[in-house]
């Protein structure tokens, strides 16, 4: 039954990429024909070099996870924690969101280091974060350049992931707010697995509560990650031949990333391209030109997301191979 529920809800949020691809596609009079000729016709050095600073966006992001590690006390062989990041890369590209591949390599690690509950901590605190920073660059952004806070659709966005990001904090540090949530959650008839993971996530991120050097440093991987990520696209966008100020990405792609972290789609599709074509367009990018970006920009998702598969399948067939060994057995002299 379980196997059947998860089948649906994947071929569910295949379903919803679908119908918001076509959508787009139809009411913005999308042609594919013209659209499939701007990808190829993107300038190809243009697109390595946004390649070549996309790569440093997963290195600094596995550094990040593996100082959180280590500050919980969990020092895991490199090899094996490169199969856990790079199986969650691959799965991130085919479960919803970025949040499909946090799953799995917190089921990786959990079953190699029987530590559950400290390894869920780390990879919530990894996106935790991530979206700290993600805020951070918006709100900087902001500052040096306030035009765009008079869009409504813009302001409102923004206010959305800001209060988002404090409602998260609050739960989770403050002691008022943290007993009122569990109280409302322990309610008959309320999400009691809820409460539970609030509970567990409380009692563990407080671990890290007296380290302020190592959170710090965790905060400027994430500050650097989020700046880095909108540069790549900004060379992809030039290969298109869009030339629109580098502020702009700033402030555009971490309100793109936070909302794709809702898990109604396939690894974001669809609801990216929307949202692309929505905010680019506020800037004078054509709808067109706004989802040919998207979709390059995805493809290194995708090609890095493959490259970690065939890692993660190569690592876990040794594992288990390893683990399927009979110990040599000695000869009797």
């Amino acid at each position: 039954m379980k196997i059947l529920k998860q089948a649906f809800s994947v071929l569910l949020r295949i379903g919803v990429s679908i119908v918001l691809l076509a959508l787009l596609f139809k009411f913005n009079k999308i042609d594919l024909g013209e659209l499939a000729k701007d990808i190829r016709g993107a300038d190809k050095g243009l697109l390595l070099i946004g390649c070549a600073i996309f790569i440093v966006t997963y290195v600094l992001g596995f550094l990040r996870w593996r100082m959180l590690l280590k500050a919980a006390d969990m020092h895991i062989p490199p090899r094996k924690l490169i199969s856990s990041f790079c199986g969650g890369m691959f799965f991130s590209i085919f479960l919803p969101s970025t949040i499909g591949g946090d799953v799995v390599r917190t089921a990786d690690l959990a079953g190699h280091t029987k530590k559950t509950k400290e390894v869920i901590a780390t990879v919530f605190l990894d996106r935790l974060s991530g979206y700290i920073g993600l805020v951070l660059v918006v709100i900087i952004a902001f500052f040096l350049d306030s035009r765009l806070l008079q869009d409504k659709v813009v302001l409102l966005s923004v206010g959305i992931i800001i209060g988002l990001l404090v409602v998260i904090i609050l739960v989770l540090f403050n002691k008022h707010i943290y007993a009122s949530a569990t109280a409302f959650f322990s309610k008959p008839g309320r999400a009691l697995k809820v409460k539970e993971m609030i509970r567990g996530l409380h009692h563990e991120i407080h671990i890290f509560r007296h380290r302020p050097q190592m959170i710090a440093s965790n905060l400027l991987l994430s500050l650097a990650i989020q700046v880095i990520a909108p540069i790549s696209t900004y060379f992809i966008a030039l290969s298109l031949g869009i030339e629109v100020k580098l502020i702009n990405y700033f402030i555009f792609l971490p309100i793109i990333g936070a909302i794709t972290l809702l898990p109604i789609s396939l690894g974001g599709l669809g609801l990216r391209e929307s949202l692309f074509a929505l905010y680019f367009a506020k800037v004078g990018v054509s709808k067109q030109l706004a989802v040919a970006l998207s979709l390059l920009s995805f493809s290194f998702v995708v090609l890095f997301g493959a490259i970690g598969g065939v890692i993660y399948v190569l690592t876990v067939h040794h594992r288990r191979v390893q683990h399927h060994q009979s110990p040599a057995v000695p000869r009797k002299v």
